[in-house]
C-alpha cells in the first residue's frame, strides 16, 4: 500500500513538472446578478421610474405630476426640456434649488435617492410629459 500511495505522488510530481504537458484546468466562470448599466437615454426609461416617482415625488408633485399644494406640476411648460433640461432636475433632486418658477417656497435635496433612481424618474417624467402634453 506505502508503494502504491508513493507512485501515486510521484506521478502527480512528475505532471506538475510537466508544465504544459499535462492539461490546464478552465478558469472559473465568475457572473454577477446585476444588471448592465443603460447605454442609451432610451433604455433608461423602465417601468420602475413611475415607482421611484411615487415615492419620493408624489407627496408635492401629484401622483399624477399635476403638482399640489407643496409643489409645482411638472407638465408645466416651465418643465419643458427646453427650459429646464435633465441636468436642471439632477441638480434640483440632488442638491435642491431656491424658489423660483413657484411660490410654495424652496425645494430641499431628496434624501436617499441614488443617482440610477434619478435617471429613471427623470425619464419617467418626461416620457410622461411627451405623452400628456404640456399645460400652458
Amino acid at each position: 500500500m506505502v508503494a502504491v500511495c508513493a507512485v501515486a505522488l510521484a506521478c502527480a510530481a512528475d505532471a506538475d513538472d510537466a508544465g504544459d504537458a499535462s492539461p490546464a484546468e478552465p478558469a472559473p466562470t465568475v457572473t454577477s446578478d446585476a444588471p448592465a448599466p443603460p447605454t442609451t437615454a432610451a433604455a433608461l426609461v423602465v417601468p420602475d421610474g413611475a415607482a421611484v416617482y411615487q415615492q419620493y415625488c408624489a407627496e408635492c408633485h401629484g401622483v399624477d405630476l399635476r403638482g399640489t399644494d407643496k409643489g409645482p406640476s411638472q407638465l408645466s411648460i416651465i418643465y419643458e426640456p427646453n427650459h429646464h433640461g435633465d441636468y436642471a432636475y439632477r441638480v434640483a433632486i440632488r442638491d435642491g434649488t431656491r424658489e423660483h418658477h413657484w411660490w410654495f417656497g424652496d425645494m430641499p435635496p431628496v434624501e436617499g435617492i441614488t443617482d440610477l433612481e434619478i435617471e429613471k424618474v427623470i425619464s419617467y417624467i418626461r416620457a410622461e410629459q411627451e405623452r400628456l402634453g404640456f399645460e400652458q
